[in-house]
């Protein structure tokens, strides 16, 4: 056990929410840039409406304590948890926060969930070495990296022709109408999805630095006000929008039409629930994105603008070691003081 003033105790915990508040800020863009960009919603009823379904997903887990498995990953699956300390928590979060931060002003959708994964590995190998990390844990988050885009596109393309069959004897208007009316269901889908999943991951933060420091005794399980903190700070971070991402998800890879978008909201709402359920962290931005490209490709492949998805995959590739090389430099801060 690593004994900590409670004031500092209070102060990381708030940092944590500082960075959820941010991930829903930098992830806005995952549950509404496609019903912006097709101006389903206006952009501040948008926000409202992802940031309310977002908030959703805390009366999910209530009914099923069981999708709570992300934040066991995050705080016991990474690194083991009888070696992490209020530093190792403090690098961890410093070193997603300022990944959010760069790709934020540039408009660029990267993963705050691998963000925060390079953080704790990083912070965590500065201080135990590489013995620390929990390589079942590590490996699934890293597999899903390059899964859940590939899966979310194929998935994507699939629900495209599927619905274009079911619809191939439908008026214009009567398809149009049906396609307005589920994006909007998807899109809501997606937003519950993505609360579920990203929230989770900051109580997995706070689960275990209070675990660490004794303030949790027993069984290592979320406490009650630690998730409804979370998923409060996750809605406020949607609320205040991420309009550069916004823009770059929902009309510069591709411009939707309200098939496409709900396509690309069912198939990741489809793939980010699944991830919860088998307690993976999945990034709701990687899924939605490769949704996207997804949908766009299946009408035709000139319409997805490779070279800004180009873009997009590189930030994805570098984002884990930029994010473990940051935490691991502001552990090691914390040793000189």
């Amino acid at each position: 056990m690593h004994e900590i003033a409670f004031p500092l105790l209070a102060g990381l915990v708030l940092v944590a929410l500082a960075f959820d508040f941010l991930n829903g800020l930098h992830d806005a863009a995952n549950s509404i840039a496609t019903v912006v960009s097709t101006k389903l919603l206006k952009p501040v009823p948008a926000v409202l409406f992802a940031a309310g379904f977002n908030f959703a997903a805390y009366f999910l887990t209530i009914l099923f304590p069981s999708l709570h498995k992300v934040a066991e990953t995050i705080g016991k699956g990474l690194i083991d948890k009888d070696l992490v300390t209020p530093a190792v928590v403090f690098g961890a979060l410093a070193g997603a926060m300022f990944w959010n931060v760069v790709t934020w002003l540039k408009g660029i959708p990267s993963s705050s969930s691998h963000a925060l994964v390079g953080g704790i590995v990083g912070a965590g190998v500065a201080h135990a070495g590489f013995t620390g990390i929990q390589w079942t844990g590590l490996n699934k988050t890293l597999v899903a990296i390059v899964l859940s885009p590939v899966l979310g596109m194929a998935l994507s393309m699939l629900i495209m022709l599927m619905s274009s069959w079911l619809f191939a004897r439908a008026r214009n208007k009567t398809a149009e109408r049906s396609f307005r009316s589920l994006h909007l269901m998807s899109s809501a889908a997606y937003s519950i999805s993505h609360g579920l999943n990203d929230a989770q991951k900051t109580m997995g933060v706070i689960t275990v630095l209070l675990f660490s420091t004794g303030y949790l005794k027993g069984e290592f399980a979320v406490p009650h006000w630690v998730a409804i903190s979370c998923y409060v700070a996750m809605a406020a971070g949607t609320m205040a929008g991420g309009w550069k991402i916004i823009e770059t998800m929902g009309s510069r890879i591709t411009k939707l039409s309200h098939h496409q978008g709900f396509s690309a909201s069912l198939g990741g709402s489809i793939i980010v629930f699944s991830a919860s359920l088998l307690g993976i962290p999945v990034s709701t931005t990687h899924t939605i994105t490769g949704c996207v490209i997804g949908a766009g490709t299946a009408r035709r492949a000139s319409a997805v603008r490779w070279g800004v998805a180009g873009n997009v995959m590189v930030a994805w590739v570098i984002t884990i070691p930029a994010s473990a090389a940051v935490g691991a430099l502001f552990y090691s801060l914390t040793r000189l003081f």
